[in-house]
Formats: C-alpha cells, structure tokens, sequence
C-alpha cells in the first residue's frame, strides 16, 4: 500500500468520526440530557421516565451516530424502529394504558364519583393554552396537539399528536414526560398559593367500602360509555379498562403480573429512550419546539389551578367539605400528583392523609384527559 492510500484512508477515518462532523449546539442537548439524568438519579423525579428520556437525548446528540435514521437499504435504525413502531403507530401508548390498568384501583373515584367534576375542571389549562397557542400562529391541529400537554398525561399526548401533528411529536412527548416527572416540584408552590390554611387543614371522612362487583362492572360501563360518546379514544382507554378489569377479576393473576411489572417495564424502556432521542439538537433548538416546551409548563400550572379552583366552587355547594389540596391531582399524572396531595396535607396535619381521596379525581383526571383527546380528534381529524 502507497504512503498515499494510507493518507486517502486515514484521512477518510478522520471525516467519518464524530470529531469532524462536531456542532457546538450538540453541547446544549448534552447538557439537557445531563440535567434529565441528573434530576432522576440524584432527586429521584421519576427515574423510571427521566432516566431513558435523558440518556436518548444523550446518545443521539453525538455526530454520526447510527440511531435515528434509516440505512442505504430503507431499514430503520435502532431508535428508529423503537420510535416508528412504538410511537408513530401508536402501540407503547396503548400498551402503557393496559399495564396502567393493571395497576389502578378505581375504588376511590366509585366510591367519591363527584370528583369526576374535578377531573374535567383540571383540564382548563388545555382548553386556555389551546386558545393561546392558536394566537401565537399554530393551526388548530398543532394547537390541539400541543393544549393536551396539561393533562401531564404522556400516552395521551401521544396518541393525539400523532393523529392532529405528527411533526411535533417528539417535543410534545417531551414536554409531557417532563411535566409529569416534575409534579412533585411544579405543583407545590401553586397549591399553597390557591390554597387558604384553613382550606389545607380540613379533614375528609372515610370513604365507604367498594364491592367486588362494582369494580367489575366500573370497566365494562366505563368502556362502553366512552365507546359510545369518543370512540376515537378507545384504543387508549380500552386497553387501560382491560387492565383493570384483568386486576379486579381475580382469574388472570399472571396476565395482570406480567402487565403490571415485566411489559410495563419494557415499554417504559423504548418509550423513554425514543422520546428523547427525537430530540436532536436541529429538531429542537429552534423557536417551535422551544416555545411548545414552555407553553407546556403554562398549561400544567393552569391545569393544576383548575382543579383546585373546581374544588373551591364545589365546597361552596357542599354540605361535607373537600379540601382543596386534592384538586391538583385532577391532572392525569398517576400517581404522582395524588402523592403530591398527599404531602403537602399532612406538612400542616400529620393525621390528615389525602392519598386515596386525591386518588379519586387523579384518575378522574385520566379519564378527562381522554375526552378532551377524543373532541380533538373528533373536532379536526
């Protein structure tokens, strides 16, 4: 071999690597996948989430990298497949809704049903930010897409961008997982400012005890109701009452173990990784996915506001007060915002625990997210 083809062909190993292709810009997503992986690991907000999405950012910000992208031959390339097969066709949403399924226990909100209204007030945020983000020059699609984001629930904004506006997917999944790992640090501060002490101290009575039978038939009536008034959401939320009714049957344990734990894990795993490695820093540093990022926290905050707003309303109407605290768990991050309830009511009361009533409008909230998916869908699809 000539001392030239060994330069031709060191010289082609150097334009190949990632040194040669090196953007500055790559640094900034570096350091948002750092602070992803960070706030999961050193403050534990939702490593389960946070943990994949930070890493994806990570990895698929280096030049060159194989991962997102399609081969000479037309096949997709790791990440790409797990986002094409999982995302694009809407299969990780729906499948985390049947192991979110598995996991739920509806007692609560059958036994407390008035807190369906406190699900539907804590998606005002969507509807104010659906009409903001048309004013900023969205379409009605995107701005669709982008108004679900408040309801802190990831598969449902999925689903819905997937159908209205695809081309924002990877920053509305993105600021969706975001928001909902970060409950337990956004909503705090905006529940004591909503909130009176005297509103945070009252004490809600037990509530009564629910039948095997009614949890049973809570998802085959839930199911059907949906069915028939927003059918377009019914992959979603017909898998989440498949899980539910699997857990309260009692006649499928394996089927509901593997949903809960192994499948639950492995798609978390390729949602995770292939949310965040659709953000590259051409996608996402620039004015669209930037300004949706902080649209998303405004939604969430005015979500949040909504539900304990609700609550106050209905106290005024109510004979057995509801404390307000728990209105904040109207948005559909379950269970992170019924824990959030849960701890800033006994920071004033030790002996006031609010879990399993805040339990009641979180799934409410699941339930109201949806539905206004589902309007979307049926509005502008």
């Amino acid at each position: 071999m000539s001392a030239n083809e060994i330069l031709d062909m060191l010289m082609g190993i150097v334009q190949t690597s990632g040194l040669a292709n090196f953007q500055f810009n790559l640094i900034i997503m570096w350091m948002i996948g750092l602070l992803f992986m960070y706030l999961a690991i050193a403050k534990n907000f939702e490593p389960l989430l946070l943990l994949p999405i930070g890493f994806g950012i990570f990895i698929v910000n280096f030049p060159l990298v194989p991962l997102m992208g399609f081969t000479e031959d037309g096949h997709a390339q790791l990440l790409q497949f797990f986002y094409r097969y999982g995302l694009e066709w809407e299969i990780i949403p729906c499948v985390i809704f049947l192991g979110l399924g598995a996991m739920t226990d509806f007692g609560p909100l059958i036994a407390n049903p008035k807190t369906l209204i406190i699900g539907a007030g804590a998606q005002l945020g969507v509807f104010v930010t659906f009409t903001g983000t048309i004013l900023a020059g969205f379409t009605l699609k995107e701005a669709a897409s982008v108004g679900i984001i408040g309801g802190a629930d990831g598969p449902t904004t999925i689903y819905l961008t997937q159908h209205l506006a695809p081309q924002l997917l990877g920053a509305n999944a993105l600021a969706a997982y975001s928001y909902m790992a970060m409950v337990p640090l956004i909503q705090p501060p905006i529940m004591r400012l909503f909130t009176t002490q005297k509103e945070r101290l009252i004490k809600m009575k037990q509530m009564r005890s629910v039948s095997r039978q009614e949890k049973i038939i809570f998802p085959l009536v839930t199911v059907a109701i949906i069915a028939l008034l927003v059918p377009s959401v019914v992959p979603l939320m017909g898998m989440f009452m498949l899980g539910n009714l699997m857990k309260e049957s009692g006649v499928v344990a394996r089927l509901t173990d593997t949903a809960q734990n192994a499948l639950m894990n492995i798609v978390t795993i390729f949602l995770g990784i292939s949310v965040g490695a659709t953000m590259h820093a051409d996608a996402f540093l620039n004015p669209k996915p930037l300004f949706i990022f902080a649209l998303g926290l405004v939604d969430f905050a005015v979500c949040t506001v909504g539900g304990i707003l609700t609550v106050k309303i209905m106290n005024l109407f109510l004979k057995e007060k509801i404390n307000p605290l728990i209105g904040s768990a109207g948005v559909s991050a379950v269970p992170m915002a019924a824990r959030v309830s849960e701890l800033e009511g006994i920071k004033y009361d030790k002996k006031n625990h609010l879990l399993m009533h805040a339990m009641s409008p979180n799934l409410a909230g699941v339930i109201g997210s949806s539905a206004a998916a589902g309007m979307f869908i049926a509005m502008f699809n």
